[in-house]
């Protein structure tokens, strides 16, 4: 059975295979409201290129730019974003929420 995970990882490698540097950042926990859970994926090569979700779209553009950096340099990240209930309300959200995202070189 197909999974978006596995799609992730075969592009992850197909990526490789060409000779490209890759990335990949997993979900590794959420509180709260999160729009992605735990084991959520995301690859991402060295021209930027990306496949798979870590949030729905709020935060991939700074993990995109963190899977950059791992490609640059080889260094493993932890992130973490979050919003408090008050700010979500703001924004009109329902609730707030906190992720935490590892990010690593694909080898």
């Amino acid at each position: 059975m197909r999974t978006e995970a596995t799609d992730v990882l075969e592009q992850a490698r197909s990526w490789r295979d060409e000779g490209l540097g890759v990335a990949l950042a997993t979900v590794v926990e959420t509180w709260g409201s999160s729009p992605r859970p735990a084991g959520s994926l995301l690859a991402v090569n060295e021209r930027s290129a990306f496949v798979g979700s870590v949030s729905g779209g709020c935060i991939e553009a700074a993990v995109v730019q963190a899977g950059l950096g791992t490609i640059g340099d080889g260094q493993r990240r932890s992130l973490e974003f979050g919003v408090s209930n008050e700010t979500a309300w703001s924004l009109g959200l329902a609730c707030g929420g906190r992720v935490r995202i590892f990010v690593e070189p694909v080898e």
